[in-house]
């Protein structure tokens, strides 16, 4: 056995990495680097601050502080946006053996680090996870809403989950585990999932050695949580993704649920149009189309794209765009729903069903690529 410092770690320790995602956290990142720097004295450490191009100041503040701290390291992203998507660079970018992944936003004590490196090493795990639902965790930052949300949230992905049924804490923030070992699984991640661990563990499919500490999280020192309706969408969507086996892409389900809700948009339009004077099936068809996939263009682009998100007059062109590529399909849609109704059902529901059917793979591709320039 080792000869373990009072801290708990080797003194002859790997090289540590520990990835900070950030996005307008300046009020919280000079206090939490403060705590994180005396590890150097323990580690061959390594900071790396993956910055969204905050409009804070978060970036520049970092900058000025890495002057004087040759471990630390500012990653500032421009054009490319989101949690998973900063985790995945900070992890291809780390140079350390180990790599700790950690939130900027003071709920994670800095003490973790210590206790997730030495069960790493002591137990041979490929990954420890900090989990706020550890029998001996002390949850003090989450709201009673909140804490009832992760609670769902995670008895969903343990269900999703099988092979890591052990575990506690599917959507935690705090994480570390042995680079050479994930490597891989790292880089098949997709960024647009809606929690990395969870989308890590997923692709993993049992392959990885994980156990669970108990985190203390605390409540956030400055600024609001970034949870918000998209993040709720995406958790949903990469529940799907993973019981399909990853053979569907998370946009095509994205687009397709959103998809869905247009379908339901189509029909009640086209019931309260029907009850005009003298307005049949066919005329009010035409009209409920159009606002479907109106509704389908604002919704996807605010959550199957919001990465790519169009605004402003740009909203306006995209919207144009979005109904110039779907234009084609609208009179596939309108004629398959038409013959449906007049030679196979009478019922509008059936009859727009199938017409919708016809045209999704079309909408999917060619809007991707056409209206967000995205493959």
């Amino acid at each position: 056995m080792p000869d373990y410092s009072p801290l708990g770690v080797a003194p002859a320790t790997p090289r540590v990495s520990i990835v900070l995602p950030t996005y307008n956290e300046r009020g919280n990142i000079e206090p939490l680097l403060k705590q994180l720097l005396p590890l150097k004295a323990h580690f061959d450490l390594e900071i790396l601050v993956i910055d969204d191009d905050s409009a804070d100041g978060t970036a520049d503040l970092v900058r000025q502080l890495a002057h004087g701290e040759p471990v630390l390291r500012l990653i500032r992203r421009v054009g490319r946006a989101g949690l998973a998507s900063a985790i995945k660079e900070g992890l291809l970018d780390a140079t350390g053996d180990l790599v700790v992944v950690m939130d900027s936003d003071g709920q994670h004590q800095p003490s973790s680090v210590l206790d997730a490196l030495t069960t790493l090493q002591q137990g041979d795990f490929d990954l420890v996870i900090g989990s706020r639902f550890h029998a001996q965790a002390q949850i003090q930052g989450l709201s009673g809403r909140r804490e009832t949300g992760s609670t769902w949230a995670n008895r969903l992905a343990r269900a999703s989950l099988p092979r890591y049924r052990q575990l506690s804490d599917y959507m935690s923030g705090f994480f570390a585990l042995r680079l050479d070992r994930c490597l891989p699984l790292i880089r098949a991640v997709d960024v647009n999932g809606f929690k990395f661990l969870y989308e890590l563990l997923a692709h993993s499919r049992g392959q990885l050695r994980v156990c669970d500490i108990p985190l203390s999280f605390q409540p956030r020192g400055y600024g609001t949580s970034k949870l918000d309706v998209a993040i709720l969408w995406d958790f949903g969507v990469s529940i799907l993704h993973t019981i399909s086996l990853h053979l569907l892409p998370r946009r095509a389900i994205s687009f397709g649920l959103v998809g869905a809700s247009g379908f339901l948009v189509q029909v009640i339009v086209t019931q309260l149009v029907m009850l005009l004077p003298g307005v049949a099936f066919g005329q009010a068809l035409p009209v409920a189309v159009v606002a479907a996939a109106s509704s389908n263009y604002l919704i996807n682009n605010a959550l199957t794209f919001r990465f790519q998100r169009q605004q402003g007059l740009a909203l306006l062109r995209g919207l144009l765009k979005f109904l110039l590529v779907a234009s084609l399909p609208v009179v596939a849609n309108v004629g398959v729903a038409s013959a449906f109704y007049s030679y196979v059902s009478h019922n509008p529901f059936w009859a727009q069903l199938a017409g919708i059917l016809v045209v999704f793979v079309w909408n999917y591709a060619a809007s991707s690529r056409f209206v967000w320039n995205t493959p």
